[in-house]
C-alpha cells in the first residue's frame, strides 16, 4: 500500500516508517525534516493542510509532546499541532479517501477516576493534569467522530525515545530513586508495538483501541531494570509520599510535575482486549529493548532527533 506517516521524522513516526517500509509498502513522510525512509512530503502541523494525494492509508503521529501546564504557554503550540493540526488532517484524508490511523494517548483518560483496568470507554472529557493530555483528547474525539480507528499507547518506550527514560534516569540521586508511595503496577508500550499496530490497524473497525504490552509492569522492578541496564545500579528505590515529591517539583529540585507524579504513583493498567479481539498480539517487552540498552539497533533510531516539544 501507499502509506502516509505524520511525524515521520519524531521518534514514534520514524519506527512506523521503518516498519511500513519493510513490508513493502510505498511510504510517503510527512514532517518538519526528512523521515528515515520513503518519500519526504514537507508538513509544519501547526499551520499547515497537509498533501495526502494517493495515499491509501494515512497514520497520524505528529503531535506536540510535552509535560506543560494548562494555560501555560506551551498550550497554544499544543493546540495548534495537536488539535487544529489534526483537524486539518482529518479533513484533507476525507478528500484523498484515505483510512486514517490516529495516534492518541493514554493521557486522555480522566485521572480522578480508577485505572486498576482502563477499558476505552473509561471517561476522557476532563481530569486532565496537562495542557497535552487536554489537546490529545480534543483530537481524539474529532478523529472518532470522522471516523478513524484511534490508538491510545501509554509511556512509549524503545529505540530513540527522547522524553520517557532520559527524564527517568534524571530523576536518580546519588544511587537513590525517590518514587511516589508504594510499588503499583503500570502498562507501558514499547515503540515497536505501537508501529505493529498502527500499519494493523487501517482494516479494524473505527473506533477507540488500547495499545500496550501484553502484560504490565511492578513499577519498582521496571524503574530498577532500567537503572541497572543504562548503568546507574546497584540503586536503591526510596519510597517518598506523594505530598513531599509535590513540593520537590514545585521547587525545581527534581523534575518532578503533577502529571509525572500522577502517573508513577498509581496504578495505571489498560486492558486491550478489544486490540486482541482484532488478532493483534504484542510481542515485545521491555525485558527485550533492555536487552540491548547501550546499544540500539540504528535501522531503528530516528535519523534526526526533534528538538524541544517536537512536532515531528
Amino acid at each position: 500500500m501507499r502509506v502516509a506517516v505524520t511525524g515521520a521524522s519524531g521518534f514514534c513516526g520514524a519506527h512506523v516508517a521503518r516498519a511500513a517500509a519493510a513490508r513493502g509498502d510505498e511510504v510517503l513522510c510527512l514532517s518538519r525534516r526528512e523521515g528515515p525512509v520513503g518519500t519526504h512530503i514537507p508538513w509544519d502541523a501547526a499551520s499547515e493542510v497537509p498533501d495526502l494525494r494517493g495515499a491509501e492509508v494515512v497514520v497520524h503521529c505528529a503531535a506536540a509532546v510535552g509535560d506543560h501546564q494548562r494555560g501555560s504557554a506551551a498550550e497554544a503550540e499544543q493546540v495548534a499541532v495537536n488539535v487544529h493540526g489534526t483537524e486539518r488532517l482529518l479533513e484533507a484524508a476525507a478528500k484523498a479517501g484515505a483510512a486514517i490511523v490516529h495516534v492518541s494517548s493514554a493521557s486522555v483518560y480522566d485521572t480522578r477516576r480508577n485505572r486498576d483496568l482502563i477499558t476505552e470507554d473509561h471517561p476522557a472529557e476532563a481530569g486532565h493534569l496537562n495542557a497535552y493530555g487536554a489537546t490529545k483528547a480534543v483530537a481524539d474525539r474529532a478523529a472518532q467522530a470522522a471516523g478513524a480507528v484511534v490508538l491510545r499507547p501509554r509511556a512509549v518506550y524503545g529505540d530513540g525515545d527522547p522524553h520517557l527514560l532520559p527524564r527517568l534516569l534524571a530523576c536518580q540521586r546519588r544511587g537513590l530513586m525517590p518514587l511516589p508511595g508504594g510499588d503499583v503496577i503500570l502498562s507501558l508500550t514499547a515503540v515497536e508495538t505501537l508501529a505493529d499496530a498502527c500499519l494493523a490497524a487501517a482494516t479494524w473497525p473505527p473506533g477507540a483501541y488500547n495499545i500496550v504490552d501484553a502484560e504490565p509492569y511492578p513499577r519498582d522492578d521496571a524503574v530498577l531494570s532500567v537503572l541497572r541496564a543504562f548503568g546507574r545500579g546497584p540503586a536503591r528505590i526510596v519510597h517518598v509520599p506523594p505530598a513531599v515529591l509535590a513540593i520537590i517539583g514545585a521547587l525545581s529540585i527534581a523534575r518532578l510535575t503533577p502529571y509525572a507524579l500522577d502517573q508513577l504513583a498509581h496504578t495505571v493498567v489498560l486492558d486491550s482486549a478489544k486490540a486482541r479481539r482484532q488478532g493483534f498480539a504484542p510481542t515485545r517487552t521491555l525485558a527485550d529493548y533492555l536487552s540491548r540498552a547501550g546499544r540500539p539497533d540504528p535501522s531503528r533510531v530516528p535519523a534526526d532527533r526533534p528538538p524541544p516539544r517536537p512536532r515531528g
